[in-house]
């Protein structure tokens, strides 16, 4: 167990050694942009000389990631907050050193410090974010894990499960279930996708089979454990250095929209409500706006060729307009480049009726209805530019969930009426969470995500991820 764990030590001792390189490098390009190789002092201060100044900074800079945790094993390799750390340190550090040099009247160059802070910020990140690659392929081989044990009811722990194995990159190996004062076998036959370890509801009993399993971390949800015994658990797995994970019932929430809100000693979670008009619709709609219009005049020169190469294809019309459902089910009309043959709709219903899949959005590979030139621009999402039109005249929104025809409409349910309360997207996480390879539920609970956790930060990740995805053209056809 020691050999499997040990790289939870060595792992932030490599980033740590990476940061300092990383901080040496950014002091010795600001000395050198600033005062090249010559030797230089403090203005006001002339005995003391800058290289002493360059190394002060530095070790200061390394003790504010210590403060900051940046190098906290559960930050690495997963999610924003390891940047933002990075962030925060790095301006914190500065800051205080803008304020003693102000209070103690120390005149540091300023174009020093405008070289520092940057280059410092970008460089670290970039490391940061190249260590990631890195330990996400491992950890998408099963290294680099933590062996966790879920505890809570059945479909609890399915859910949660399910969390985990679509994020592998987060470093958790769901290993097992312990399912309190449950069966090892359920009764329909319906059984978990992991392995159950245990039904005991003894605190004892929960901790024999952790340790036995070697579990590292324990994921609680649900229900299953009075207040008393999680909090025996939680003393028992501090004792052994398991980590516990709460997982509340309510799921996809993202975390800016929670907040700990303690009352009378309890913990308390609060979920603040999404905001979807006001201010967050005008900042959307102007970038939108923006965002289109720029888009459209950068892109001019391929939105040409492509009508030129559909028409010299075979003639047909260049443009394919359809019926859609945006925002408060109002319809509107969509346009995309044709990349199909002219009949293809009368085509449809024969060729719904041979495939199986996805149940309410229609898919499929190897379209026969896809012309050459339809088949170049549908790899490379040419076909949607047109849709940057639909955005700058309001019908639809740079990021957003994908724009319904009225026939799936038709088919949702009342929770699925939820992603027509925000206007659709050019792209969305739908894009780039595995386009046309995602069945329906998934495409649902990636548009509902999104609507209940718009930020303009979130539309500004995707559309850098759906470059990506464009680019590798992961599941388009």
């Amino acid at each position: 167990m020691a050999q499997k764990t040990g790289w939870r030590t060595r792992l932030p001792w490599c980033i740590a050694a990476g940061d300092v390189l990383i901080i040496a490098l950014t002091i010795f390009t600001a000395h050198s942009v600033r005062f090249g190789m010559s030797e230089s002092r403090l203005a006001n201060i002339t005995h003391v000389p800058y290289w002493l100044i360059g190394v002060m900074i530095g070790v200061l800079w390394f003790v504010s990631l210590g403060v900051w945790r940046a190098w906290e094993i559960r930050v690495i390799g997963s999610g924003a907050l390891e940047y933002r750390r990075v962030g925060n340190s790095t301006l914190a550090m500065f800051g205080a050193i803008a304020v003693v040099s102000y209070v103690f009247e120390i005149e540091l160059a300023r174009g020093y410090v405008a070289v520092a802070i940057p280059v410092g910020l970008v460089l670290l990140v970039a490391w940061r974010w190249i260590a990631r690659q890195v330990i996400v392929r491992l950890r998408q081989r099963g290294h680099l894990t933590r062996r966790l044990a879920i505890i809570g009811g059945p479909g609890e722990v399915l859910q949660l499960s399910r969390s985990f194995a679509r994020a592998p990159a987060s470093g958790f190996d769901a290993y097992g279930a312990i399912l309190p004062g449950r069966s090892l076998q359920s009764p329909d036959g319906d059984e978990l996708p992991l392995r159950v370890l245990s039904v005991d509801r003894s605190v004892a009993a929960i901790l024999d089979v952790l340790l036995q399993n070697e579990i590292e971390v324990v994921a609680v949800t649900g229900g299953g454990l009075s207040p008393r015994l999680m909090r025996a658990l939680s003393w028992e797995l501090a004792d052994h250095s398991i980590s516990l994970i709460l997982a509340p019932a309510l799921t996809d929430v993202a975390g800016p929209r929670i907040h700990s809100h303690p009352v009378a000693d309890l913990p308390l979670i609060h979920v603040s409500t999404p905001r979807l008009d006001g201010f967050s619709a005008v900042l959307k709609r102007a970038f939108d706006i923006l965002g289109s219009a720029a888009g459209i005049v950068v892109i001019s020169p391929i939105l040409l060729l492509t009508v030129i190469a559909i028409k010299l294809d075979d003639g047909g019309p260049v443009f394919f307009a359809q019926r859609r459902v945006g925002k408060d089910n109002i319809p509107f009309i969509m346009f995309k480049f044709r990349s199909m043959v002219v009949d293809a709709e009368a085509k449809l219903a024969e060729l719904r009726a041979s495939e199986a899949g996805n149940e309410v959005l229609f898919k499929m590979k190897d379209d026969p209805r896809i012309t050459r030139v339809g088949a170049f621009i549908r790899k490379y999402s040419i076909d949607e530019l047109p849709q940057l039109f639909n955005v700058f005249l309001g019908s639809m929104s740079m990021v957003g969930p994908r724009p319904p025809l009225e026939s799936e409409v038709e088919q949702y349910g009342s929770d699925v009426m939820r992603r027509l309360a925000v206007m659709p997207g050019i792209t969305g996480l739908w894009q780039v969470g595995g386009r046309s390879d995602l069945d329906w539920e998934e495409s649902v609970r990636l548009d509902l995500y999104y609507v209940e956790n718009w930020s303009i930060i979130q539309d500004l990740i995707i559309l850098f991820r759906t470059v990506r995805v464009v680019l590798a053209r992961d599941g388009a056809y």
